[in-house]
Order: structure tokens, then C-alpha cells, then sequence
């Protein structure tokens, strides 16, 4: 009788509304957490078993990033495995209890609240390690943590395609784009595009809303189109004809940023704050921070901008390829038994 190979990496996402596959990156509404997690697991899943255990799952499934279960299963694996637990400390501390010997680590995506700084000395006596999606978030989390921080932290940023790249689409000067869940600044971000709109009536917002939060925004600017929930493929259209990225907000602090870096890698600049989350760590190219409090340097910059649009580029350390390599390494895998696949999405 042959032995089923024993799983070696399972990735338990307690947060999630429904479970979720490969196939869903083809269709709108899938949060950048969970596309991520996708993208990843199907890169790692060329070189070992991959098993996913999410919230809203009834039945299980198998596709080419792992097989897809219920999340109370997470509890009952008795074999062999690295835990990889999605922003959820509390299910990272159960588990251990569940997982005595088992190596479990934090995927955060998320700025934890106040409310929960006992996750601290939780994880710490849990001897649970944690994965930032940046740089700056992983310090941001140190200074939260405190003294009772563990050990263990690090980070590995989000992915972008490989293949994404700029290419000949024309670029509308008077075309500007939102491209984020409403909660992430958009309120301000139509009063900075109100101000400049009065100095350069021709403007428009294009506003592409993921769909999965309704916010309240306040009174909607002239000037606004509203796209509704894209594909992520018609939105990389829209990144392409767009003057920029216009996100000139200082309430949400991203803790990566993936559409940011999206943005730059097909040679759309995005107009961001500089002292905000990651910003100035994903941005790639100079001129795109701003202080989103200074109306007239945003309005300065978007005629400079409308004038000789910006040379910005994807950053190398984004690419899919270099970040399954950090998180092959992250998980002591063979690197030598397999090549990343093309086909990941």
C-alpha cells in the first residue's frame, strides 16, 4: 500500500468570509490577502504538499495551490507540519495547544489594535514565530510588541507577477485612479481631488472598489466614475491608462501596499504620502511621495506629472519568483528539486 506523502505546510486562514481557490483569482472581489496567499501556495506547492484549512469552507477541494479544508480540520492534522496561520494570533495560540512539537508561524498582513497587545506575551510563550509583509511593518510591530515581542520576526513582502510590465497603452493625462477598498482614505482622497480639480477642471477619478466593505465616503466630488468591482486583469488595464495612482490619504497606513507596487511595475506612478505605512518602501521611482496634507504640492505634482509623466518601474525584490525563493527558504525547502512554474497567476 502506497503512503499518502506527508503534508508539510498548512496554511489555516480564519479569517476569510468563504472558501476560496485558484479559480477565484480569475474573478473580482478576492481581498489582496487572500490573492496573495494563492499566489504564494501555488509556487510552494512545487515543492512540497500544500493542505489550506479556511473559514466559510463546507467541502473539500483539490487544486494546484494545495487541497483546500474546513477549517476545524487544522485542529485534527496529526502530522509532520509547518502551521502558516493568516493574521489570526488567537487560532496561532489554539493550535499550539492542538500542536505541541509543530512549528508555527503568524502570517500578518494587518496593524493589530490595541486591544490586542496580550498577543505578545501569547505568541511568546506559545513559540510562535511571525512574518511581516514588509520592513517597516515588522519594526511598526516591535515598537507595538513591546518587550514581551518574540523573537522571531521577520518579513517577507507581497508578490507581483513577473511578467507584469509596462507596455505601449496610451495614457490619459486628466485620468487619475483609485484603486482600493473605501475604508483606505478615500474620504480624503476626494477632498484632495476636489482641490485639484478646481485648478485643473479636466480631471477625473476613476474609483475601482474590491467590494467587500462599504464605507461611508461622503459626498461624492464631480468629476468621480465609479468601476464598480474589477477583475484583477481589467484592473491592470486600467493601471495602464491612468496619469497615476492617487492615493494622497494619511488615515490608512498600508503594511505593504500590493497595489501600489502593482502600479509601478506597469510604469503607473502613485501619488502617496511619504510618512505613511510602507509607502516609501514600495514606492519605486523618485517623485511619488508627497505630504497628503499639502494640497498645493499635490496639485503642483500632478502638472508636472500631466507635462512628462514619470519614469517609475516594478522593484525587483516584489517579483513572485524572489518571494517564493524567501519563503522556500523561510520553510527549509529544497530549492534544487523544482523551478517555479510560469503559470502561476
Amino acid at each position: 500500500m502506497t503512503r499518502a506523502p506527508t503534508i508539510q505546510i498548512a496554511i489555516v486562514d480564519p479569517c476569510s468570509a468563504s472558501g476560496y481557490t485558484p479559480t477565484t483569482l480569475l474573478m473580482a472581489g478576492l481581498g489582496g490577502t487572500e490573492a496573495t496567499v494563492l499566489r504564494i501556495a501555488r509556487g510552494l506547492a512545487e515543492r512540497t504538499q500544500i493542505v489550506h484549512f479556511q473559514k466559510g469552507r463546507d467541502v473539500a477541494e483539490m487544486t494546484d495551490a494545495g487541497r483546500m479544508l474546513p477549517l476545524s480540520e487544522a485542529f485534527r492534522l496529526s502530522q509532520n507540519t509547518t502551521f502558516v496561520v493568516i493574521n489570526s494570533w488567537k487560532v496561532a495560540c489554539k493550535l499550539r495547544k492542538s500542536h505541541p512539537v509543530a512549528r508555527i508561524l503568524l502570517w500578518l498582513h494587518i496593524n493589530p489594535g490595541r486591544h490586542n497587545r496580550p498577543m505578545a506575551l501569547a505568541l511568546r510563550e506559545a513559540n510562535v514565530g511571525i512574518v511581516c509583509v514588509s520592513q517597516s511593518h515588522a519594526e511598526r510591530l516591535r515598537v507595538f510588541l513591546d518587550k514581551d515581542a518574540p523573537r522571531d520576526i521577520s518579513h517577507i513582502h507581497n508578490p507581483i507577477a513577473d511578467d507584469l510590465v509596462p507596455d505601449a497603452t496610451s495614457r490619459d493625462p486628466n485620468r487619475l485612479l483609485f484603486a482600493s477598498a473605501p475604508h483606505k482614505g478615500l474620504k480624503q482622497v476626494f477632498a484632495r481631488f476636489r482641490d485639484a480639480r478646481s485648478k485643473i477642471p479636466d480631471l477625473t477619478l476613476v474609483v475601482a472598489d474590491p467590494g467587500y466593505l462599504a464605507w461611508d465616503t461622503g459626498p461624492v466630488p464631480e468629476g468621480v466614475i465609479f468601476l464598480g468591482t474589477l477583475s484583477h486583469d481589467a484592473l491592470i488595464a486600467e493601471m495602464r491608462r491612468a496619469l497615476c495612482l492617487f492615493y494622497p490619504q494619511t488615515s490608512f497606513a498600508e503594511t505593504f501596499g500590493l497595489v501600489i507596487a502593482e502600479a509601478n511595475a506597469v510604469g503607473l506612478p502613485a501619488l502617496v504620502h511619504r510618512e505613511l505605512g510602507a509607502n516609501a518602501e514600495v514606492v519605486h521611482g523618485s517623485g511619488q511621495l508627497v505630504d497628503a496634507f499639502d494640497t498645493g504640492a499635490i496639485i503642483d505634482r500632478l502638472r508636472r506629472w500631466r507635462a512628462v509623466p514619470p519614469t517609475v518601474c516594478g522593484d525587483p525584490r516584489f517579483r513572485l519568483a524572489a518571494v517564493v525563493r524567501r519563503w522556500t527558504d523561510l520553510l527549509r525547502l529544497d530549492h534544487a528539486t523544482v523551478t517555479l512554474a510560469s503559470r502561476v497567476a
